[in-house]
């Protein structure tokens, strides 16, 4: 499955500064647009997996699990 998030990509002097408006706190950086999106899209990954992390830590023992897609 494939998740597309936009990427507002800004040249701050030598640097390409990348973000994500639907993920706040997802960052990226690099001396390329490129090297940019790449860590962004780094970042967004390392944030969605902690979120779902946290948000399965403490579930009831009882608590179905499944999984919703979106196209």
């Amino acid at each position: 499955m494939t998740n597309e998030f936009t990427a507002i990509i800004e040249q701050d002097g030598p640097w390409f500064i990348a973000y994500s408006p639907e993920i706040p706190g997802a960052n990226g950086q690099g001396k390329t647009k490129e090297e940019a999106r790449d860590s962004l899209a780094e970042a967004i990954k390392l944030i969605l997996e902690d979120r779902r992390e946290d948000g399965l830590r403490g579930l009831p023992p009882d608590a179905v699990r499944e999984t919703v897609s979106i196209k």
